[in-house]
């Protein structure tokens, strides 16, 4: 492959027939929040077995007529996005490590603003009882209008959040 990039309109029509699989295959959509949370369960209930089945919470998920956690179909979506990420960075030569960021921003910052977003983001979608794309794409493939307001309302806060920090990306003239 010479192509750095995909066509995004061709990526996008794949990524809509990867998720109608899915919904025809195995009845639900795509999501990738609940396989941090199988990584999380699977973990307390190996490093603290008593507090986990004392937990409410771990006690619903691990233990005597559960499946393991980690056999979740999430956990093995999530291998099967990080393994496809590999093959196509190195299809299009572009394996390699490099913090994206902006000239204002230092790699340091820009690490330690990801991580407090993510964590952010993983509370959240654990609040939510779901991620952006098992609430907005999948939501939206089955016509909700809580996947059609979930999409708004990300992009719309995305939208928001990037004209107060452009300045960090772009540079001094473009953030005035």
């Amino acid at each position: 492959m010479n192509a750095r990039h995909m066509n995004p309109y061709l990526a996008g029509f794949l990524l809509g027939l990867v998720l109608l699989l899915t919904i025809f295959v195995t009845g639900r959509g795509l999501g990738a929040s609940g396989a941090t949370k199988s990584l999380v369960v699977a973990t307390v209930g190996a490093v603290a077995p008593q507090h986990a089945a004392a937990s409410p919470f771990y006690s619903k998920l691990i233990g005597p007529g559960h499946e393991a956690p980690l056999k979740a179909w999430l956990v093995f979506e999530v291998l099967g996005v990080l393994l496809g990420a590999f093959v196509s960075g190195l299809g299009a030569d572009r394996l390699k490590l490099v913090t994206e960021r902006g000239p204002k921003v230092s790699v340091k910052g820009r690490l330690l603003f990801a991580a407090l977003g993510g964590a952010l983001f993983g509370a959240g979608a654990q609040l939510a009882r779901g991620c952006t794309s098992g609430a907005a794409l999948s939501g939206m493939a089955v016509l909700s209008v809580a996947g059609f307001v979930t999409m708004m309302a990300i992009f719309g806060s995305g939208f928001l959040f990037a004209w107060f920090t452009r300045g960090l990306w772009l540079g001094a003239k473009a953030g005035r």
